[in-house]
Order: structure tokens, then C-alpha cells, then sequence
């Protein structure tokens, strides 16, 4: 019987964590500060590990290393996604993140497009996301000014929300909002402000001013998103985004529907719900319920999912193929 990989998430603490992961979600979590939830990553600073079937065990970057053939036989050496649900307890960093050009250039690594789906957020609640400067000059002299009041521009947003962020945008998730963020395979920002916080030791967080005026884009654009919705029966399958680096969907069963590859891999989480998943032609099904994370492989043609659930799929971009 053909299985998805699930995988076991990797947790990482942060000052403006909260304890919705394990409130929300049911992760086994004993700190009350956990922001991240890596949820289908093989990046070295967070490697998840293969919870099931033959590969139980190995780690996503082992895997994709060893047995490129789960993966359609990739070009990339690194495996270019990850996926994370983020818990903001608190206001993030108001950051930027590099291209690829400049991410392998100074930090050996991918540049960093992200995409957020917005999975709660309280009244009130809003993000930064780009800013009004019109030139470098007078991006300069306002962060130099600490003007961020003129600078940054805030949106409010609101659960099912969906926002695609390219590298060289200005952005935060503020305060009581849960995203599931897909992104390239990155870990490296640039902090522009971040509230003039303090670490664990009574020191100022990093800033990064140079190499955020350096990949900032100026002035700012909002992409252009052809959002595409298809019904069947009770349920919907809609596609957010369609980019060079991935393409992103949102499934929401009610029901039944059946869905044919169309990328080499699949990633999918789990955000509501409980189902099963048929791969191929398979008459076993595997129970999927929320918080599980798991890749759909390249032996996988096509699948069909049944049962109440909201979930969140990813796949590779053109760019990526």
C-alpha cells in the first residue's frame, strides 16, 4: 500500500511566541513561547524526520538526497520548501528577505519569497506588508529617522486571509495572528526595526540596516494574484498563487474530491479536520486529521480525500522543476 511521508515537526522558541500550537493544534509543547511550528522542512536549522512507512526514521534532506526518485529526480541540491505555522503572541520584526542572487552571494543560501494563509487572527488584528517610500533615498532617511509611523504601511486582516510576500518586501505578522506560511527554503532576514526589544540577556536584537536598504524593492508593488476557485459538490479547491518558486492551494472538503498530480511532489498540512486519503488506486486509506503534515511523492498520480477537513497543499514553481 502506496503511504504519504508524514513527517515530525520541528519547534523552535521565540520571544514573541505563544502557546496556540499546543492549544490550537495539540502538539506536545511544554513551553509557553514556541513560534514556529517546521512543519515540512529539510532546512539545517530545522530538519523534520519521516514518521512512517520504509523511510521511517531518515530525515528530509537525507531522503532527498538518497532517493531523489520520491522526487521526480530534482535539479536543486537542497530541498527548496518549507513549511511553517507561525503563532504571533506578539508583534514579529518588521524585516525584509533577499533574492536568490543576493541570499547565495552573502549568506550561501536561497533567497526567501514567502506566502501566508492567514489561520486565525483577533479583532483588531493587522500586518505590515510593504511601505511608501518612493525612492532608496527616502527609504534611507526615514529608517534612519525611525519614521516608522509615514513608512510602514499596515493592513488589517482577518481568518482565510491570504497575502504572497516576493523577497524585497517589507513585512511583520503582528500580534495575535496564526499564519501557515509557505517559503522557499531560507532562513536568513534582514531586520529593519524591531521595537527596540530585548533578548534573554538584556541586549538589543540585531539589526540589519544595510542589507535590508540593499534588497528592499522601491517603491512597492503588490503582486497580482489570479485566485482560481473550483467547486465540487460541497467542496472547493482554490489556487492562491502560482509562482516561480511554488504554487499554493486551499482544499476545502466537505465530502469527497479527487485530485490528479501535477507537480513531481506534493506538501500538505493538515489545518481542520478529520478524513482519509486513497492514493491512486489504492482501496486502503490512510487517516489524516489536523496538525499532521505530510509530502505527497512522485509514485503518486493521483489521490482522493474524503471526510470534513481544510488543508493547505504546496508544490514546486517552475523554477523548481
Amino acid at each position: 500500500m502506496l503511504e504519504p511521508l508524514f513527517l515530525q515537526p520541528v519547534f523552535q522558541e521565540k520571544i514573541w511566541g505563544g502557546s496556540k500550537l499546543k492549544t490550537e493544534f495539540g502538539y506536545p509543547l511544554e513551553k509557553d513561547n514556541i513560534g514556529e511550528c517546521w512543519a515540512i522542512s529539510a532546512h539545517p536549522h530545522g530538519v523534520c524526520t519521516i514518521e512512517n512507512g520504509p523511510y521511517k526514521g531518515e530525515q528530509l534532506d537525507e531522503l532527498w538526497k538518497n532517493h531523489p526518485e520520491l522526487f521526480g529526480h530534482p535539479k536543486e541540491e537542497v530541498f527548496p520548501l518549507l513549511t511553517k505555522i507561525l503563532d504571533a503572541a506578539d508583534d514579529l520584526s518588521v524585516q525584509v528577505h533577499p533574492d536568490d542572487l543576493y541570499g547565495k552571494e552573502h549568506e550561501g543560501e536561497l533567497g526567501k519569497t514567502e506566502c501566508w494563509y492567514v489561520i486565525s487572527a483577533e479583532p483588531g488584528a493587522e500586518i505590515i506588508y510593504g511601505h511608501h517610500a518612493k525612492t532608496k533615498e527616502e527609504l534611507e532617511k526615514m529608517i534612519n529617522k525611525g519614521d516608522w509611523k509615514h513608512l510602514l504601511r499596515r493592513v488589517p486582516v482577518k481568518k482565510g486571509d491570504f497575502f504572497f510576500v516576493p523577497s524585497g518586501t517589507i513585512h511583520a505578522i503582528g500580534k495575535g495572528i496564526m499564519i501557515l506560511e509557505t517559503q522557499q527554503s531560507s532562513d536568513t532576514t534582514y531586520r529593519v526595526y524591531d521595537y527596540d526589544r530585548k533578548d534573554d540577556s538584556g541586549n538589543l536584537r540585531e539589526l540589519h540596516i544595510q542589507q535590508s536598504l540593499d534588497v528592499t524593492t522601491v517603491p512597492h508593488i503588490d503582486p497580482v494574484l489570479n485566485v482560481k476557485q473550483i467547486n465540487e459538490g460541497e467542496s472547493s479547491m482554490t489556487t492562491f498563487v502560482e509562482s516561480d518558486y511554488f504554487n499554493v492551494y486551499d482544499w476545502e472538503i466537505s465530502g469527497i474530491i479527487t485530485t490528479k498530480r501535477t507537480a513531481p511532489y506534493t506538501l500538505i498540512s493538515v489545518l481542520d479536520g478529520f478524513g482519509y486519503i486513497y492514493l491512486n488506486d489504492d482501496k486502503e486509506a490512510t487517516e489524516i486529521k489536523k496538525g499532521q503534515h505530510f509530502i505527497l511523492t512522485s509514485d503518486v498520480k493521483k489521490c482522493r480525500l474524503e471526510g470534513q477537513l481544510r488543508i493547505i497543499a504546496s508544490e514546486p514553481g517552475t523554477k523548481n522543476r
